[in-house]
């Protein structure tokens, strides 16, 4: 297992020019969830890729057909969004954009069962199928936490040990990062049109404050203990 570790690391090569990638067969973006950056992106990227080449997305709630829309070739982009971790979590959702082809489907997901990876498939509606159903769960939590209804630590043992979930909601989105929670949410708000997917306002109060979760080492839990930095003495 570590000679193929090793092996892999070698392959690996980084750079932060774009005109490196003019070469690849198909590039997957994992960029910061706006749609706007995103766009951008996949317009540069249109524009110094070869012709052939597959331009897929990361993103775990945006349109794929508007990313596309961005591009000369929208039945080459597609909608690859991987679990995380990713070297842990075996699921990857494949989404089709309104011209996405069946080559490029056929493609990604074959690329997809090399990595070892389960797929599914979602047509291109806001949040998908994961975070469609994920993210109401979470938001709930963050309401049930705004409202009093019980702690953190028992709303998070509750579905741990109640649902046989591995994370308990609150503690899934510090992993997540709360500022993506809410970026889907306001997408899945926009998308859909029903207020039942409009952010939480603790939710949103701890993004406005900076508490990220686990990345910023603060978020619904404290980390920074763990993490090694020094812990305010006032209570969060």
């Amino acid at each position: 297992m570590k000679a193929v570790g090793k092996d892999a690391l070698e392959r690996l090569w980084f750079t932060s020019n774009l005109e490196k990638l003019s070469s690849a067969d198909i590039i997957i973006e994992a960029i910061v969830e706006s749609e706007d950056v995103k766009k951008k992106l996949f317009l540069e990227l249109d524009k110094i890729t070869k012709s052939s080449a597959i331009l897929a997305s990361n993103t775990s709630s945006i349109s794929i057909t508007r990313l596309a829309s961005a591009t000369s070739r929208p039945h080459q982009v597609i909608g690859m969004h991987f679990m995380n971790p990713p070297p842990i979590m075996k699921l990857v959702e494949i989404v089709r954009g309104a011209d996405t082809s069946d080559e490029t489907f056929d493609a990604t997901k074959a690329l997809a069962e090399r990595f070892g990876k389960t797929v599914i498939c979602s047509r291109d509606y806001a949040g998908f199928v994961v975070n469609r159903i994920l993210m109401p769960m979470i938001n709930e939590a963050f309401f049930a936490l705004y409202t009093g209804v019980a702690t953190k630590e028992d709303i998070d043992a509750g579905m741990r040990l109640g649902t046989n979930h591995p994370m308990g909601p609150l503690e899934l989105a510090d992993f997540i990062g709360l500022d993506v929670c809410v970026s889907i949410l306001k997408v899945l708000h926009a998308g859909l049109g029903d207020n039942k997917y409009a952010p939480c306002p603790i939710l949103v109060q701890y993004v406005d404050a900076g508490r990220l979760g686990r990345k910023r080492g603060i978020g619904v839990y404290d980390y920074r203990q763990m993490l090694g930095s020094v812990k305010p003495s006032s209570k969060l």
